[in-house]
C-alpha cells in the first residue's frame, strides 16, 4: 500500500510539549538505536517468554475455565430448583449473567491496556474470582441448600431468605467480574510471550490462540462431565468447592511463574488519544489537504504513542486524516495534541472504527452459542437421559461440544491448514476472516439440527408429564455442530481481533471476542422476551412455556438460524470491504528497561 507523504519536523520548528499522547521528542543516539534493535525481540535472553511461560499461562487458563464452568455450565438448573425461577426467567437470567461476564472483558482490557498491565490485571480479578467462589461455595452450603441433598429434581428447597438470594447474586457477580476481566488480558499476556519481529516466534503467537482456545475447552471437560453430574444429583456444595480449589490453583501457579514472564508496560489511556483525533479533525474540518501535501508523523522510527509501533497511512476515512495536517497556526502556536495528531494516532483510530463492523456481524453467532448454557439444557431435562439405571444431566451434554472442540482443533490444525495452504498458497491456511465466515455458517446449521431435534421431541411426548421419552443423544448433532463452529468462529475471532488491534489496544483487541459473547447474550435474552410476548396471548402458552410440551421452541431455533443466514450476508460485504492494518515493520517493538528513551517504545521489564 503506498503511504502518504509525511512531514517530520524537528523540535525547533514544531514545538510539542508531552501533551497526551503526541511527543516529538526523537532519539538520535546512534548507540540508543542499536540497542533498540538488539533488544527489539526481546528474547536474547531465552529464559524470558517463550512456550514455558505460555504454558503456565495455558494451565492457568484452563483451571480457571475449569472453575467458572463448574460454577456456571448448571446454572440454569440451580435457578430453576434451587430458587423456584421459571424456565424462561431461568434461561434469561443465565443470559444476562453470561453476557455479564464477557462484558466485564472490557472492564479488564482497559486497566490492562492503559493503567495496570497484563500481569497485574489478571492477578488482581483472579483474586475476585477466588473470593467469589468462596462465598458463592459458602452461601449455597449454609443458607440456600435446605434441607440438603436438595436442588436434584426431587426434592424440593425451601424458599429462600432474601438475604440468601442476594449473596448468591453478589457472589456469582463477582464470579462475572472476576473471570471476565482475567480470560482476554491472559489471552493478551500469552501472546505477548512471543515476539513478531522474529518470524519463527510469528507462527508460535498464532500457534498459541489455537492452544489457548484448546486449554479452555480442556478444563471445561471436567466441569462438564463430572462436577455437573454431582450438581445434577443435588451435591452443589461438592462442585462449588472444587471450582473454589481449582481457582486458588490457577492464580498461585500464575504467582509462582512470574519470574519468567516476559512483561510489556501499558500504553497509557487509549481513550484521550482517539479523542483528540476526532476533535482535532473537526477543527480542522474545512481545511482541504493540498496535493502532494504530507502529513504530520514525527521522526525517527519510534512511535509518538508510548508503546506502539508506527502504522502506515491507508485511504479509508480520509476525513480524519485532517487531524493530521500542519496549518500555519500548528507550525507557529503552541504546540497541542487537540489539534494535530500523528499518522499513527490517525491510523489507531481508524483501526478501531473499521473493526467495529465486523465484530457486530459476530453477536448473532453468539446468540448461537449462548443457547447450549440456557435452551439446549431446559431442552435435554425434559428428553429421556437414562442409560439403564444411570441418569445423564442434561448439562453434561456439553461435553460433546468440547470433544467437537477438540477433533475439530486437531483436524484443522494438521489437515486443513496444510491442505488449504497448499492451495491458496497462505501458510496460515484460511485467513481469519474466511474462518469466521464458515463459523457462522455451521453455527446456523446447528440451529436447524436443534430445531429438529425438538420437532421430533415433541412427537415423543410421554402423556400428562413434562417429559419425552426421545432420547437425550439426538442432542448429539447441534452440540458438535456448535463446537466445530466454535473452531473457526472464536479462534479466528481471538486472532482476528488481536493482530488487527494496534499495539496500544491489544487487550481490547482480545475483548472484543468476549464482548460479542456477552452482547449476544443480551440478544438472546431480548429475542426471548420478544418471542414469548408476542406468541403467549389469550390462552396460547407461547414458544418457550413453563411446560416445553405445550410449546414450539423449536421455531425459536428456525428464527435463529433465519438470522444467522442474514448476518452472514452482511458478513461478507464487511469482510470484503475491509482492509488488514499495515504496521511499519522497521519501527522499534521494544525497548530494554535501561534506555532513557523507553517513553517511545515497549519497556521490557524482568523480575
Amino acid at each position: 500500500m503506498e503511504t502518504a507523504p509525511k512531514v517530520t519536523l524537528r523540535q525547533e520548528e514544531l514545538s510539542f510539549r508531552e501533551l497526551g499522547s503526541v511527543n516529538t521528542n526523537v532519539a538520535h543516539n546512534e548507540d540508543e538505536q542499536k540497542n533498540s534493535q538488539i533488544f527489539g525481540g526481546c528474547f536474547k535472553r531465552k529464559s524470558l517468554g517463550g512456550w514455558s511461560s505460555a504454558f503456565i499461562l495455558l494451565a492457568n487458563q484452563a483451571l480457571a475455565t475449569l472453575a467458572f464452568f463448574g460454577a456456571g455450565v448448571n446454572l440454569v438448573l440451580f435457578l430453576t430448583r434451587v430458587l423456584g425461577q421459571d424456565n424462561a426467567s431461568a434461561a434469561n437470567s443465565v443470559s444476562l449473567w453470561t453476557g455479564t461476564v464477557y462484558l466485564c472483558s472490557l472492564i479488564g482490557a482497559f486497566l490492562s491496556d492503559s493503567y495496570w498491565g497484563r500481569y497485574l490485571t489478571c492477578a488482581i480479578f483472579q483474586v475476585i474470582f477466588v473470593v467469589g467462589l468462596v462465598l458463592l461455595s459458602l452461601s449455597s452450603s449454609l443458607i440456600l441448600l435446605k434441607p440438603e441433598g436438595c436442588g436434584d429434581g426431587k426434592q424440593i428447597c425451601v424458599p429462600t431468605s432474601s438475604v440468601g438470594t442476594a449473596m448468591f447474586y453478589l457472589a456469582i457477580y463477582m464470579v462475572a467480574l472476576g473471570y471476565g476481566g482475567h480470560q482476554p488480558t491472559i489471552a493478551t499476556f500469552g501472546s505477548d510471550q512471543f515476539d513478531e519481529s522474529n518470524a519463527k516466534q510469528k507462527i508460535s503467537k498464532s500457534l498459541f490462540f489455537c492452544y489457548f482456545y484448546f486449554s479452555l475447552n480442556v478444563g471445561s471437560l471436567f466441569s462438564n462431565t463430572v462436577l455437573v453430574y454431582y450438581e445434577d444429583n443435588g451435591k452443589w456444595t461438592l462442585g462449588f468447592w472444587v471450582s473454589t480449589g481449582s481457582a486458588v490453583i490457577a492464580l498461585l501457579s500464575f504467582l509462582l511463574g512470574s519470574g519468567g514472564y516476559r512483561y510489556i508496560e501499558p500504553c497509557g489511556n487509549p481513550l484521550p488519544r482517539v479523542a483528540q483525533v476526532f476533535i482535532a479533525a473537526s477543527r480542522k474540518w474545512n481545511v482541504n489537504r493540498a496535493d502532494g501535501e504530507g502529513l504530520y508523523e514525527v521522526e525517527g522510527s519510534e512511535s509518538a504513542i508510548k508503546g506502539s509501533r508506527k502504522i502506515l497511512h491507508s485511504d479509508e476515512f480520509q476525513c480524519l486524516d485532517k487531524a493530521a495536517i500542519i496549518t500555519e497556526d500548528d507550525r507557529h502556536g503552541l504546540g497541542n495534541p487537540w489539534r494535530v495528531c500523528t499518522i499513527t494516532q490517525v491510523e489507531e483510530t481508524k483501526c478501531i472504527i473499521k473493526m467495529l463492523p465486523i465484530w457486530l456481524c459476530t453477536i448473532i453467532y453468539s446468540v448461537v452459542f449462548t443457547q447450549m448454557a440456557s435452551l439446549f439444557v431446559e431442552q435435554g431435562d425434559v428428553m429421556n437421559s437414562h442409560i439403564g439405571k444411570f441418569h445423564l444431566p442434561a448439562a453434561s451434554m456439553s461435553a460433546f461440544d468440547i470433544c467437537s472442540v477438540l477433533v475439530c482443533t486437531g483436524i484443522y490444525r494438521r489437515i486443513l491448514v496444510p491442505l488449504t495452504g497448499r492451495l491458496g498458497g497462505n501458510p496460515k491456511g484460511l485467513t481469519e476472516l474466511q474462518r469466521m465466515g464458515i463459523g457462522l455458517i455451521i453455527g446456523m446449521l446447528a440451529m436447524i439440527a436443534a430445531g429438529i431435534t425438538e420437532i421430533e421431541r415433541l412427537k415423543w411426548v410421554v402423556p400428562n408429564k413434562h417429559s419425552s421419552s426421545l432420547s437425550i443423544f439426538w442432542q448429539i448433532p447441534q452440540y458438535v455442530l456448535v463446537g466445530a463452529s466454535e473452531v473457526f468462529m472464536y479462534v479466528g475471532q481471538l486472532e482476528f481481533f488481536n493482530g488487527q488491534a494496534p499495539d496500544g489496544f491489544k487487550s481490547f483487541g482480545s475483548s472484543l471476542c468476549m464482548a460479542s459473547i456477552s452482547l449476544g447474550n443480551y440478544v438472546s435474552s431480548m429475542l426471548v422476551n420478544m418471542v414469548m410476548g408476542i406468541t403467549k396471548k389469550g390462552s396460547r402458552p407461547g414458544w418457550i412455556p413453563n411446560n416445553l410440551n405445550n410449546g414450539h421452541m423449536d421455531r425459536f431455533y428456525f428464527l435463529i438460524a433465519a438470522l444467522t443466514a442474514f448476518d452472514f450476508v452482511i458478513y461478507l460485504l464487511c469482510a470484503k470491504w475491509y482492509k488488514c492494518i499495515n504496521l511499519d515493520e522497521s519501527s522499534t517493538t521494544a525497548l530494554p528497561k535501561k534506555s532513557r528513551h523507553s517513553n517511545h517504545g515497549w519497556r521490557i521489564v524482568t523480575t
